[in-house]
C-alpha cells in the first residue's frame, strides 16, 4: 500500500503538495511549508481547509497524481471531528496522505485548555469553564501535563498499588460465582460499616464496580443511600448482580476531592476543581469536547500517517465501510473517556484492506484496536489487520478493554507487542482470522477466567478456519477472588479456546507461566495443537474441560448453535472446513461426551513446579480425541495426568495404556538457555527425532519500519517492574 511521499524536493514532483501548520493561514494556497516573507501566502491553518481543497481540485476533473498534506509541528486544536466521506477518496494511483512533515510530531488534540484557576479550598483550585465554551460538554477526562488524573473518588486511588489497592468490598458472606442465587438484583449493593459517607448530594456520585464473575466492571450512577440500611441504590443494572466481597469504589463527588490529581466538575455552575499535583500555572490543563477525533466513512486510498491523536471522550479514529485506508505511525493516547461497549482507541468497522499499522497506542479508555469486516456467511474476507503496533495500558474505564478486539472473516494481527491490560491481549470471534508474530505479555491484570488470547464458539462456526501461529504470550496473570481473598496470579490461561469454540489452528506458538494453565479448551472441538512450547503452567501445563448433554451451558446454548450451523450448512466456501459436516445436535456421543476432534501433536513440554498436572482432563472422551509425537519435561519428576482410581506414579504408563502418546518422548528438550528466557533448541535437541520443527523467534513482536511510530521501542513501566499486589 502506498504510504506517502516523503518531504523532498525531487519525490515531490511526483505528487500534489499542501501544507498546514500552525502558524498559517485558511486564506492562503497551503503550498508553501512555511508563510513567505510578505505574510501573504503560506500554509493552511486546519486540516479541514486543506481537505476542502482537494475537493475543490477533484470538482475540475480526476486527479492527476498522488495527494501529501503534509503537517508541520504545533498543537493542533479541533473544533469539530476530522472527517472525510467517500467524496474525500484517492485512487490506487492517486492516493492521498496526511501525514507529520519530516521527522516532525505534531499533536492533535480534541481538547480545548482551560485556565483561569483561583484558590478554593487548601490545595484545591476552581475555574469557571462554562465561560471557556464548556457550558454543557460534561467532559469526563482531564489531562494535566498530558496525563489523564483521577476523577474524586472514595477510597483515593493507591499509586503504589493500583490494581490491588483503592477498594471497597461488598459487605456480606462471599458465594461461589457460578452459584445462582434467586431473586437477587444488580443494582442495589450493601456497604460496610467502616466505609459509610455522608454525602450531600449522593445521586452526582458513580458506583464502578466489578459485579459478580468479576469479567468486566460497570460505572452506575448513584440512584439513593440508605444509611440506615447501608444501600446503595444505583440508577441502572450491572451486567451481573453485585454480590458480597465485589470490589467497587464511589467516584464524582466533590467531597471526595482529597488528594493531589483529584478533580470534580460541577455541571449545574460548571466549575471544575482541580487539586493539581503540581503548580497548575506551571502546566497546561486540557479536557475533552469531541467524542472521535477522526473518522473516515466510505472512503479509500487515504493514509493518516506521524500524527499524535489525543484527548476524546470516545474513540479516537474511527474507520466505516472503508476500504485501502492506512493508519500509521500515529501516537494515540489518553482517548476514551468513559465505559461502552467497542470504544476504542482505532475503530476498523467493516470495509475491507485497510491497515492499522505502526502506532503507538496507550492509555484508552477501552480497547486498543478494533478490527472487523468481512462476511462470516461466504467467507468473505475483509483483509483488513493490525500489524507492528505497541499497545499498552488499556481498558483504563471499561476493563473488557483488551489490546485487539478482532471479528469478522480474514482479518489479521500481526507482530504487535502488547502488555498491561485489565483482560485480554487479543480477543477474537469470527472466521479465517490470523494472530501471528505477536508478543503478549503480563496482561488480565484486574479480571479473571481470561487468556492472552481468547475466542467462544457458542454459535457452532466460531471461530473456525482461524489460525494462531508463531506468538510469544507470557504472564498471563489475572486477579479475583479465592476464599475470600483478593489474590493474583489468579485463574487465567495462555491460550483460552472457550465455550465450544473449534476448528483453531494453534501452531508454533511459545506459551509461558499462567496460574490455571498455558491451553484451555472449553468443550473445543476439531481444533489442532501443533509444534508449540508449553513452559511452566502455575496448576497444570494444559486443561481440557468437556461437556456433556446434560449440561447447562450445552442446553442453553444449542439454539443458537442449531441456528450458527444452519447459516451455513449450505454454502459452498463451508465445505472444506474441518468436520462441518457434524451438526451440534449429532455431537454427543455414545457416551454422552461432546468434546471431540481435538489433536494435541508435536509440542514441547517443559515444567518445573512439582506440584504441577502435566493435564487436567475432565469429560475428555479419550478416543475422539489425540494426543501423540510429544516431548515432555518435568525435570525427572513424574508427569501428572490425574485419572480415577489410578495411582500417581502410574499416571504416565495408563494414560499411553489408552491409546495416547503413543510415539511421544519424557526427555530435557535442550533449550539454549531457559534461564535467561532463550526457548530455542540445541542442534541435538529430541525434539526434532519427533518432527519438531523450530520456531521463528526471531520474527515475532514489532519491526523496524517507516511506518512505525518509534524505534526502537521503549516499553512503558507496568507490573513486570512493579508487581501486582493482591489486597489481603
Amino acid at each position: 500500500m502506498w504510504n506517502g511521499y516523503g518531504s523532498s524536493a525531487e519525490e515531490q514532483t511526483k505528487a500534489t503538495t499542501y501544507y498546514v501548520a500552525v502558524n498559517g493561514n485558511d486564506t492562503w494556497s497551503g503550498t508553501l511549508a512555511e508563510p513567505d516573507a510578505a505574510k501573504a501566502d503560506g500554509p493552511f491553518a486546519t486540516l479541514d481547509r486543506a481537505r476542502d481543497e482537494i475537493r475543490k481540485l477533484k470538482a475540475s476533473g480526476p486527479l492527476a497524481k498522488p495527494v501529501n498534506i503534509f503537517v508541520r509541528n504545533g498543537l493542533y486544536q479541533l473544533g469539530q471531528t476530522f472527517k472525510l466521506t467517500q467524496a474525500d477518496s484517492g485512487t490506487a494511483n492517486t492516493p492521498i496522505a496526511y501525514q507529520s512533515y519530516g521527522k516532525e510530531k505534531p499533536v492533535v488534540i480534541g481538547g480545548r485548555r482551560i485556565t483561569g484557576f483561583t484558590p478554593y479550598k487548601g490545595a484545591i483550585m476552581k475555574t469557571d469553564v462554562g465561560s471557556q465554551g464548556f457550558k454543557g460538554i460534561y467532559f469526563r477526562e482531564l489531562l494535566f501535563n498530558g496525563k489523564r488524573q483521577q476523577l474524586a473518588r472514595y477510597p483515593n486511588y493507591d499509586a503504589e498499588n493500583p490494581y490491588g489497592g483503592g477498594w471497597m468490598y461488598v459487605d456480606g458472606k462471599p458465594v461461589n460465582m457460578y452459584q445462582d442465587i434467586p431473586g437477587e438484583d444488580k443494582h442495589t449493593l450493601v456497604y460496610q460499616k467502616k466505609d459509610m459517607r455522608n454525602w450531600a448530594h449522593p445521586e452526582e456520585g458513580e458506583v464502578f464496580i466489578f459485579p459478580r464473575y468479576n469479567w468486566w466492571n460497570n460505572i452506575v450512577g448513584i440512584k439513593s443511600v440508605d444509611r440506615e440500611k447501608r444501600i446503595i441504590t444505583l440508577k441502572g443494572d450491572c451486567s451481573y448482580p453485585i454480590r458480597p466481597l465485589d470490589r467497587y469504589y464511589v467516584r464524582n463527588l466533590l467531597e471526595e476531592l482529597d488528594a493531589p490529581g483529584e478533580w470534580y466538575l460541577d455541571k449545574q455552575t460548571w466549575t471544575l476543581y482541580f487539586w493539581p499535583p503540581s503548580p497548575v500555572t506551571e502546566g497546561t490543563v486540557y479536557a475533552p469536547v469531541l467524542q472521535t477525533l477522526v473518522e473516515l466513512t466510505g472512503t479509500s486510498y487515504v493514509t493518516i500517517k506521524g500524527l499524535t491523536l489525543e484527548c476524546c471522550d470516545g474513540s479516537g479514529i474511527v474507520l466505516r465501510n472503508t476500504a485501502n485506508c492506512l493508519i500509521a505511525g500515529n501516537t494515540i493516547r489518553n482517548v476514551v473517556a468513559h465505559w461502552d461497549w467497542g470504544i476504542s482507541g482505532v475503530v476498523v468497522a467493516g470495509g475491507k484492506n485497510n491497515g492499522i499499522a505502526g502506532n503507538d497506542i496507550y492509555e484508552v479508555g477501552g480497547h486498543g484496536i478494533s478490527l472487523s469486516g468481512g462476511d462470516r456467511i461466504t467467507l468473505t474476507p475483509a483483509n483488513n489487520y493490525a500489524d507492528n503496533n505497541y499497545i499498552h495500558h488499556t481498558g483504563v474505564y471499561y476493563k473488557q478493554g483488551v489490546g485487539i478486539d478482532m471479528s469478522g472473516c480474514g482479518n489479521r494481527a500481526s507482530h504487535n507487542l502488547i502488555h498491561d491490560c485489565p483482560r485480554i491481549g487479543i480477543m477474537f470471534s469470527g472466521n479465517n482470522l490470523i494472530i501471528e508474530y505477536n508478543h503478549i505479555r503480563h496482561i488480565n491484570l484486574e479480571t479473571e477466567d481470561t487468556g492472552a488470547v481468547y475466542t467462544g464458539g457458542r454459535d457452532w462456526i466460531s471461530s473456525r478456519g482461524s489460525v494462531i501461529r508463531y506468538n510469544y504470550f507470557h504472564d498471563s496473570l489475572g486477579y479475583g477472588q479465592d476464599k475470600g481473598r483478593w489474590v493474583s496470579p489468579h485463574y487465567s490461561w495462555g491460550i483460552y479456546l472457550d465455550d465450544n469454540a473449534g476448528g483453531v489452528d494453534v501452531i508454533g506458538n511459545i506459551v509461558i507461566r499462567a496460574r490455571d494453565g498455558l491451553l484451555h479448551l472449553h468443550n473445543g472441538r476439531d481444533n489442532l495443537i501443533e509444534n508449540n512450547i508449553f513452559i511452566d503452567g502455575a496448576q497444570q501445563q494444559v486443561q481440557y474441560s468437556g461437556w456433556n448433554k446434560t449440561h447447562k451451558f450445552w442446553l442453553e446454548h444449542l439454539p443458537a448453535m442449531i441456528k450458527g450451523y444452519n447459516s451455513i450448512k449450505d454454502q459452498p466456501a463451508w465445505k472444506d472446513m474441518r468436520n462441518i459436516s457434524i451438526q451440534p445436535e449429532q455431537a454427543p456421543g455414545f457416551d454422552g461426551l461432546i468434546m471431540s476432534g481435538n489433536t494435541f501433536k508435536r509440542n514441547i513440554v517443559f515444567y518445573t513446579n512439582p506440584k504441577a498436572e502435566l493435564f487436567k482432563l475432565s469429560n475428555v472422551p479419550f478416543s475422539r480425541n489425540q494426543w501423540d509425537w510429544n516431548l515432555y519435561w518435568h525435570k525427572n519428576m513424574p508427569l501428572g495426568i490425574p485419572q480415577k482410581n489410578v495411582k500417581k506414579a502410574d499416571e504416565w504408563k495408563e494414560w499411553k495404556a489408552l491409546g495416547q502418546d503413543a510415539h511421544s518422548v519424557v526427555a530435557d528438550p535442550l533449550f539454549i538457555n531457559p534461564g535467561s528466557g532463550d526457548y530455542r533448541l540445541r542442534n541435538d535437541s529430541p525434539a526434532f527425532a519427533l518432527g519438531f520443527k523450530p520456531i521463528p523467534v526471531d520474527k515475532i513482536g514489532p519491526y523496524k519500519s517507516d511506518l512505525r511510530a518509534s524505534w526502537p521501542i521503549v516499553e512503558a513501566k507496568g507490573v513486570r517492574e512493579k508487581p501486582l499486589v493482591s489486597e489481603q
